[in-house]
């Protein structure tokens, strides 16, 4: 394998990317588009997969380009994806029958809401592991089937497919010739059982999604195929697959049971690996699959903050902060401490562990002398105290995970201020790793195509090829601590079931 590369392609919320990586793990080349979001009506989001896929080949051209490398020296592609967004299309002409509705889309909310109501979300958590909310796929794909005409017509004679979006690339890469997905993907629809690790007939049957529809579920590192020849020159095998928080898991080395990790891109998500012991959340967290290697399977418990770094996006398109990120950063490191301000992101609802859907942002605490850097500041401290939520939860359901030796492994955007991952340790009293490198979603991606092309010998050799990070500890005292965290609660307790 000497001189070979591994190519991974990152699809995300907001960008498309490739990255070649040498075997090292060691960015080499890069090429980003970023993706367009529509907002069609409140608390609907969507996406133009026919543009994902543009965008695709060109950040896969791009960025081997850059390399100076050709097709023939990457040994296999990896993919990640941003999950639960889904796509419904034509089999035989590969259009989609609408455009792609995103994981933060909340128009299936009164559908979920009528299954809860129903008495059936704990059978569906004992299979999936979900619980039911409009963030994952199933009742998306079911609202495509019954509100674009006649596709569930088409969808029961086999003329259509669905697929989350590492699918829709495969399947658009190989020309149609795979259509596939792994199992950490599956695991989000709410129609895969976690424990067969087999899509379920009885979620099948209750989302009402015909089977003809799914794509063929694979481990994390095996064979999806190869590119057709024009796309890079050459066919490129295509050998891992993973969803992005997954692959952000693998990318941080937390490949045993107790490593944790939280990626702070558009959202906030922060995932437990629990070893192949499936564990069962009372604090309403998720278990998902962390990975699936040589048909063994492993565990994560996982909690999603809706809005992390689209609450600092917010700053400028909402209060007309310029400058972008740094410029708020700078801002808010300018606020009164202490200022008692707090602002809760719950822009399309809140993710875990509150789970409710039909709560609404706010601020509070405002006085005559707050102004733009108070709220600035808690800004950012509302993604530092959303992750207490989620390290509470964690610690409620796998306490044996929260020794001394425990560490928060951040990444994404956010962790490329120190300023605020300093704000992380001081407001969640968890040592804070942050990263020297940043893409480790894609990283995580193109270390499952080399386990699955022979590249690395394990998981575990694997994990070894990736930097290391620097180590944060509290600086502030536990009153100030907890504090702010009782703002944040009552704060929380008062946009919940607002609309």
């Amino acid at each position: 394998m000497t001189g070979k590369v591994l190519l991974a392609l990152d699809q995300g919320t907001t960008s498309t990317r490739a990255i070649v990586f040498g075997l090292d793990g060691r960015p080499l080349a890069e090429a980003s588009r970023p993706l367009r979001q529509s907002y069609p009506a409140d608390g609907w989001v969507e996406h133009d997969a026919d543009e994902i896929w543009t965008a695709a080949q060109a950040v896969l051209r791009e960025a081997l380009s850059k390399s100076g490398r050709a097709a023939g020296e990457v040994a296999a592609i990896g993919i990640t994806n941003q999950r639960e967004t889904v796509v419904v299309w034509d089999r035989k002409t590969g259009r989609p029958i609408h455009p792609a509705i995103v994981w933060q889309d909340r128009r299936t909310a009164d559908a979920c809401e009528a299954l809860v109501k129903a008495g059936v979300e704990r059978r569906v958590t004992e299979v999936t592991g979900l619980l039911l909310d409009p963030y994952f796929s199933a009742t998306k794909i079911a609202w495509l089937l019954d509100k674009v005409p006649g596709a569930r017509k088409r969808a029961e004679a086999g003329e259509l497919l669905a697929g989350t979006m590492d699918t829709w690339c495969i399947w658009k890469l190989t020309g149609g010739a795979v259509h596939a997905t792994d199992a950490t993907n599956a695991s989000r629809t709410l129609l895969f059982d976690i424990e067969a690790q087999a899509w379920s007939d009885e979620m099948l049957e209750m989302f009402e999604v015909p089977a003809a529809l799914l794509p063929t579920v694979l481990d994390c590192a095996a064979d999806y195929g190869q590119t057709t020849a024009d796309l890079l020159g050459a066919p490129v095998p295509i050998r891992g697959v993973a969803g992005d928080q997954q692959a952000a898991l693998m990318g941080q080395g937390c490949i045993r049971a107790g490593e944790m990790k939280a990626t702070y891109g558009t959202g906030c998500f922060m995932l437990l690996n629990t070893g192949e012991t499936r564990p069962v959340s009372r604090s309403r967290l998720l278990t998902t699959v962390a990975a699936r290697v040589d048909g063994r399977t492993t565990y994560a418990l996982e909690g999603s903050i809706f809005v992390a770094g689209a609450a600092i996006q917010w700053l400028g398109e909402g209060l007309g902060m310029t400058g972008g990120p740094r410029a708020a950063e700078a801002l808010a490191r300018t606020a009164k401490p202490g200022s008692g301000v707090v602002v809760v992101p719950a822009f399309t609802g809140l993710g875990a562990p509150w789970w409710d859907a039909e709560a609404r942002g706010a601020i509070f605490g405002l006085t005559r002398d707050a102004g733009l850097a108070e709220i600035a500041a808690a800004t950012f401290d509302a993604c530092a105290l959303q992750t207490r939520d989620l390290i509470e939860a964690m610690q409620a359901d796998a306490p044996e995970a929260f020794g001394a030796a425990a560490e928060l492994r951040i990444d994404g955007g956010m962790s490329r201020s120190a300023w605020f991952s300093q704000r992380l340790a001081d407001l969640t009293n968890l040592p804070v790793c942050r990263v020297n490198y940043e893409e480790t979603t894609a990283l995580g991606a193109a270390l499952f195509a080399g386990v699955g092309s022979g590249v690395f010998a394990s998981v575990e050799a694997a994990a070894k090829a990736r930097p290391d990070g620097e180590l944060l500890r509290s600086t502030i005292d536990d009153h100030a601590r907890e504090g702010a965290y009782a703002r944040w609660l009552d704060a929380v307790a008062q946009v919940r079931g607002t609309v």
